[in-house]
This record gives structure tokens, sequence and C-alpha cells, in this order.
């Protein structure tokens, strides 16, 4: 037996002690839907910076609107807004009853969505529901006596509801009842539920129909419009479909005949649109490269109020009809519902003395003044994380990307403010006391733990989605300013498809975005997207965009499976470009079922040769990811750790900013600026490590990270290895052919290392360095802290790395990726099955080869 199995470890060993500690876990976990990170940013409400959504008052002279997880009265044509509500909760959604009485709304409280109702006269609130459920988008029928909503109470999905509301002493819902149908629709949605949803409802003016959005019928986007009798078992018909995505809200005009919706009808952006309400063609009403969402037609249906992110930010306007006159409903002056003061937080690093950009975190720690609750400028974008601790974190962790000095205005009180700036920096948390009306200066220096760049390491994140349908509208400055304050010198800006639009096609370009600089570089690639083969990375692509960038999309023109990824592969490296595999296992590949078990063509292109890194690090869970990865190399492929975040940097709540995972190559700059295609070669020849933190340094004699040693015979190497880290970490281990053959002793703070040990090399393989911790540690937004190096592979005579049990590991993937085959039907020609035969026969071949011990 070798040394490396003697004193191996199981990679379980891993997922066992993290599954011991506590985890994050996905916010609204009683929503059984697919692809929980585009439905929560784009129907969910978000506490952005600006408005979000917007109800009429029944005179038409006043607004009120949902403003960072807070309601606000306005009176139109002034720039004064009041504070309705104020913690301890999120509060979104309002609508205003016919009398002008109350308002009802979505509340959050960090565990589920409730129906919440505000006096408007007396100014108290109460609950209205709180079924546990996610409750969502209220709407009051023209009388009053009736309330229409979107709840998940049955079955945890999406559908319409309608209760009557009983005024007594007290109001109340009564007589609560879903009024649209349970449907397995049996179509092939990847995106979404097989069963059909229904959200958006909005009534007739006499109180009898609702008018719904909904996918039956339908694959792909969240569904066209359809008019229905407000009571159960009623009927639909389709007014109108188009694709959507969670963001038409239609509202149907008091006059009966219009309704206005938001959509994008082929194009790249939502605009207003309206449709005839008994049917027909949809003509647009507003343009621009920009969202129009969330449209609400005045008592009088002469304007529609909406929200506009043309600014970047979200903004609230108005716009006539006809006339087309918009008018911006600004609140420059604010009045607040508790006692408030002003934080001033200015970032500076401490060996220049000058400010910097960084994320940063504020949040109220006073009981009584919405403790939990995080607040940010407000011009900042507010984000927050999508996930939280349960038990240690009342709300998701919220944050904002600051330039160096931003004003924060705070419950009076007590506040804790957090400030990163990437692993190269320590992370930085403060408390401050703010009293009421007092304005309190914070100066924060953050210090280096490690100067990369000055080595030669360059650190980027190779998977980002600049607009992706989120509540913001970003830009390449605002993407550099977000990049910059994360400590990142590279962002690689994957343009792809969000169904059937391309948000940032525009963007696109073979060079580097002409804002880089010497230290940054903004670089536009593409991911290509097929449910059945996994979605690929294309990075340094120098002459075009890879059109459709999508196959294997049942019901379009699309529906082949042709180009494989293999091909998507050679069409990048026909233009100098890198393809890698991107966001890979979130859960361990399960090779006994066939659908859904086993994803992705990934080891049929590594034994073909297509594919120049792997995502080690990404939208996905590092140690499973490893666990696939140490597989493939223990055949013998070499394949480099890249690190992608998969961000959507204009989402108001995202797993992450850019750079939360990133990938530091090292290249040779000689003193020069930082080089967009000697990066990318650094990559592909595999000198690289991957973090969301900790900071690694490992050599094997002289060699470094993507080196090759050579050796007669067995022999003893020295492995150095180094870490600094921001944060704690509880693991630091020396990985050798899959297994762990050294574990590491940290300092007291679990923060530094610095190790020189002996290690045997008696047979040909590989080793890495990797760093993790048992459990999530804030700042870091991910699952938990992690770092590893890329291989120093050692070659001893001439033997090559193999593993049988690695190798039939896969030959059996490949047998379930042949069994799902066997059920796709939409081929264009009978050759492109036989070539994608021929490619898995080429694979198994390989595999075969190499399961022979030589």
């Amino acid at each position: 037996m070798s040394f490396l199995a003697a004193l191996g470890m199981t990679w379980l060993v891993a997922a066992a002690a993290t599954a011991q500690a506590p985890q994050r876990e996905q916010v609204l976990q009683q929503v059984k839907v697919p692809h929980a990170y585009y439905w929560r940013e784009m129907y969910v409400p978000q506490a952005t910076s600006g408005p979000s959504a917007v109800t009429w008052s029944p005179d038409g002279k006043d607004v009120i609107y949902s403003m960072q997880g807070s309601l606000w009265r306005q009176r139109l044509g002034t720039t004064d807004a009041r504070q309705l509500t104020a913690g301890p909760r999120y509060d979104y959604q309002p609508d205003w009853s016919p009398d002008g009485r109350y308002v009802v709304y979505a509340s959050y409280d960090g565990n589920a969505i409730d129906l919440r109702m505000l006096d408007v006269e007396r100014g108290t609130t109460q609950t209205l529901l709180a079924n546990g459920g996610v409750n969502l988008e209220p709407r009051w029928s023209p009388d009053g006596k009736r309330l229409a909503f979107v709840s998940t109470a049955f079955n945890a999905r999406w559908h319409v509801f309608v209760a009557d509301v009983k005024r007594d002493d007290d109001v109340r819902l009564d007589s609560v009842e879903r009024v649209t149908e349970d449907r397995d629709s049996g179509l092939p949605r990847y995106y979404y539920s097989v069963f059909d949803h229904y959200i958006s409802p909005s009534w007739s003016p006499d109180g009898r129909e609702l008018i719904l959005v909904s996918n039956r019928g339908h694959i792909y986007g969240t569904g066209g419009i359809w008019r229905m009798e407000a009571r159960a078992g009623a009927p639909l018909r389709e007014l109108h479909f188009e694709e959507t995505t969670w963001k038409a809200r239609p509202d149907w005009a008091r006059d009966g005949t219009r309704i206005v919706y938001s959509g994008y009808h082929g194009r790249q952006w939502n605009q207003l649109w309206l449709l005839p309400a008994a049917g027909g063609d949809p003509i647009q009403l507003t343009y621009g490269d920009f969202d129009a969402t969330a449209p609400r037609w005045s008592p009088d249906a002469r304007h529609i109020a909406y929200i506009s992110n043309e600014g970047g930010n979200t903004s609230l306007w108005t716009v006539d009809v006809p006339g087309g006159k918009r008018t911006r409903v600004d609140a420059r002056t604010r009045t607040y519902a508790e006692p408030m003061g002003r934080l001033v937080v200015t970032v500076v690093d401490s060996a220049t003395r000058r400010t910097m950009p960084a994320r940063v975190s504020v949040a109220a720690a006073t009981a009584g003044a919405g403790a939990g609750r995080f607040f940010a400028p407000d011009g900042a974008w507010r984000h927050v994380d999508e996930a939280r601790v349960r038990g240690e974190q009342p709300f998701e962790y919220g944050y904002f990307h600051t330039a160096g000095t931003d004003t924060i205005t705070v419950p009076a009180g007590r506040a804790i403010v957090e400030v990163w700036h990437g692993p190269e920096y320590r992370t930085t948390r403060r408390e401050v006391m703010v009293g009421p009306g007092e304005a309190q200066t914070m100066r924060i220096s953050l210090a280096r733990l490690s100067d990369l760049p000055s080595k030669g390491w360059w650190g980027g994140d190779l998977h980002v989605h600049m607009n992706y349908g989120g509540a913001y509208r970003n830009t390449p400055p605002h993407l550099a300013l977000q990049a910059r304050a994360e400590g990142l010198h590279v962002v690689e800006n994957l343009i792809v498809n969000k169904e059937q639009r391309i948000p940032d096609i525009a963007y696109w370009r073979p060079d580097p975005d002409p804002l880089s600089t010497r230290d940054f570089v903004l670089a536009y690639g593409q991911e290509f997207h097929t449910g059945f083969w996994g979605h690929a990375g294309l990075v340094g692509l120098s002459d075009h965009y890879l059109l459709p960038d999508y196959a294997g999309y049942p019901g379009t023109a699309m529906a082949s499976l042709v180009p494989t990824n293999a091909d998507v592969a050679d069409m990048a490296h026909a233009q100098a470009g890198l393809m890698g595999y991107v966001h890979p296992f979130d859960f361990r590949p399960d090779l006994s079922k066939v659908e859904g078990g086993v994803p992705y063509e990934l080891p049929v292109d590594v034994a073909l040769g297509k594919v120049d890194y792997i995502e080690a690090m990404g939208y996905s869970d590092h140690l499973i990811t490893s666990e696939v990865w140490y597989r493939l190399l223990n055949c013998g492929f070499r394949l480099p750790a890249g690190a992608g975040t998969d961000a959507f940097p204009n989402f108001a709540a995202l797993r992450g900013p850019p750079g939360l995972v990133r990938v530091y190559a090292h290249v040779d700059s000689g003193g020069r600026a930082l080089d967009h295609r000697r990066w990318l070669a650094a990559i592909k020849a595999g000198r690289t490590f991957v973090t969301n933190a900790p900071v690694l340094e490992f050599t094997l004699g002289r060699s470094q990270i993507g080196d090759e040693i050579r050796l007669a015979s067995a022999a003893q190497l020295t492995a150095h290895v180094r870490l600094r880290s921001p944060v704690p970490v509880d693991h630091l281990e020396l990985i050798g052919n899959g297994r762990v053959v050294a574990t590491f002793r940290l300092s007291d703070d679990h923060m530094s290392a610095d190790t020189t040990i002996s290690v045997p090399a008696d047979a040909s393989g590989w080793f890495v360095v990797r760093a993790w911790s048992d459990r999530p540690r804030l700042p870091v937004l991910d699952l938990y802290p992690f770092a590893s190096t890329s291989p120093i592979y050692v070659t001893v005579g001439s033997s090559p790395v193999r593993s049988k049990q690695d190798a039939e590991y896969f030959l059996g993937w490949l047998d379930r990726v042949d069994e799902a085959l066997g059920s796709q039907t939409g081929w264009n020609t009978p050759a492109e099955r036989e070539q994608v035969m021929q490619m898995l026969a080429a694979a198994r071949a390989e595999f075969t080869r190499r399961r022979t011990i030589q």
C-alpha cells in the first residue's frame, strides 16, 4: 500500500464535519418552487434603496410606496415623504382601500411573509393573515369587501386566494378561498415547477373578475395574462401570452377597457405595455434601455405610477396617459416614524491613509429600534444575502458598496458596522452609539494581510452577470465600483440569455472595457446554457459572441442537444478563448439515478481535452465539487482550479457580490500592468488558487503551483504551506491523490499558519493545499470559508497517474448519460444523434484506457 493510501482519509470526513456545525439555510424554504434565487429576487419583494411598489390614494392626490423595507406616504407635486411603518419587520407591496381608511401590505419577519394592515387614520397596524407561508400582492376589491392575494399556503406553490374582509370590532379575513387550480402541466420546465403557478391578481372594476399571470400551457417564462371570475372552479381565458419573468404585474384600469403590464416582448428590458381587457395585441407605452415595472393606474385612469431603474437605483415615476409626460416622485425630505441619527462612515487604507472602496454593513442593534435590520445610504444600492444561520441571524446579512465615504440614517441607539475589502485585508467590526438627531463620524482603517499583486498574483471572478433581471440597472462603471470594493482585479462579465432575452448583449466586445486600468480589468465573456450538458463559461473570446447561446430547449428550434459543450469548446478555442465548467455541484452526483442524478457532460469533455478549467469554487458546494475534481485528477487529467461566483450584482438579494469566490492567477508581470491575456494563460497553466477568504501559499521543493516535478524514483519532498485569512478556518490540509496527507496546526485565532514538512513521493500523483471551516463565518457570504490551490504534479519514473476506482466511477457516469439520451427526441437530424454517440464512445474509450494501472 502506498504512503498516500496508508495515511489517507475518505472525502466523506469533510462533509460529516460540516454537517455537525450550524449551517446556512435558504430563506423562505416553505416555497417549493425551483430556482429560488430567481423568484426570490424577481417576484418576492426586497428592501431596495429606492421605491419598489406603489399604490394611489382614492382621490389620486397621494401615493404610498415601499422603500428600504418601510411604507412611505407622499403628496404628489411635493418632495416630502413621511414614514408610516418602521421595524421590526420589512414591509412591502401596499394597496390602499377604496374608502381610504386602510392600507394592506406584505410584511417579512425573517421567517414568513404575512399580510398586515395599516389604519391610515390612527397609524396603527395589525396582522390580517399569518399562516407560516409566503403571502404577497394583496389587492382590495373595488367595493372594499374582499381581498385577493397570492399565497403558498396550498402545497407550497403560488396560488391566488380571495377572502372576505369583515369589519366588526376589528378588521379580519373570513372565508379564505383558493380560486386557482392546482394542476400538473406535464411540461418539461427547467426554471419553473411542473405545476402551473398563478400570480399578480388585479380586480375588474365591477369586482366580479380577476386578471392574473400564469404559465399554464407554457414551458418558458412566468406566463401570460389570463382572465377569470373571482371564484373557485371558474374557467380561465388567456388574453395574451408572452414569456415574462415574474414582473408583469398587470393592473386593470377603472374604466374597464385597458390593462397595463410590464414586459420585454422580445426586447432586452421591461417596459410598460397596454393591452385591451377583452384580449388583443399589446401596444408599448414607455421606451428605454432600462426597466419600468410595478405599474398602477390612477383612480381616474389618466396616469400610471411605476418603478424605474433608469438611474441605476430604483425610482418612482408617473406617466400621463395619453400624453406621455413623465414626472419623478422624489423624496428629498424624509420624516421618520421613530428617532433617527446619522452615521458618517469613511474607509481608509491603513498604509496610504487614503479613502478606499469597500463593502459596508450597518445593522441596528438596540432592542425596539428594529434590531437586526440593516440600513444603507439613500443613494446606494442596498443588497442582502440569500441565506442565514437560523438562531444567529434574525434577517439575512445586508450591505452596500461605498466609494470611500457615505452617510447612513439609522435608528437612534447602538449600531454595528462591519467593513470588508476582500481576502487581502483584515475585516473590521465596530459598534457605535447614535443619539436622536445626532451625527456620528467613523473613520475605519483597513490593514493588509497580504499584498498579492506585488508577488504577481491577481485575483478575479470568472463568473459575473452584470444585469440579469434584478431590481437595479447596472453599468460598467458601477460594476467596477462593486468589484473594487470587493478587492477584485479582474471581472469576467459572462453575457448570457435569461430565457428569451440577453440583457447585456449590447456590451459584448472582444477586448477589455475601456475603463480598465493598470490594476483592474473588466472583460466580456459568455456563459453557454443547456440544461442537459451543463453550463459552460467562455472567456477570452477574440472575435464574436456565440448565437444562439443555448441548446437543448424543448419545444423550441433549439431543442437539439447539438451543439454539445464539446462543440462549444471547439468554437471558443477557435477564438483563442478558454472553456470552463461553471457552478458544478451543490449535491453529490447519484449514479443510481438516470434523471437528475448525474449532471453534465463534464467528464466527457475532460476526457476529450476540451476543458481549460473547472470552477472548483462557484455557486456550489466546494467540498462536493472537490470530490469530483479529485477523481478527474486521479485519472491523470490536468485540470486547473478556477472560481466564479455566478454573481448577479444588479440583484437586491443574492448569494454574494462579485468576488464572493475568486481565482488568483500568478502572472510574472515584471512590473508591467495587469494583462488580461497573460492572466488567462496563467489560469490555463494551472498557476492558481481559489478562495472566498483564506490566502494560500504552497511550494513543493522548489516547484510552484501548476508545476510538474519529475523524479527518477521515490523521494522525499519538502512542502511549505502558508495561510493568512481575514476569518477563522478550522482545517488546513495537504491533499495527495484525493486524500488528506497532512493536517497543519493553525494559530490560536485560526487565521494564520506557516509550516514546512517532509512529504514522501513514492508514486506518481498530485498535491493541493486546501483550507476550510466547519461552519459559515460572516462577512463571508458563502456556505463556509474555503480555499484550494491548483495541483503540483509529481511523476515518478514513467508511471502515469491512474486510479481504477475513479475511472470506473466515470464509466458508470457515462452509462447514466447514455441512458438519459435514450429519451431525447429533439435532434434535427439522425447525424446529430450519431455525432453525440461517437463523442460518448470516445470518452468511454479514454476512461477505459485509464482504468488500467500501469
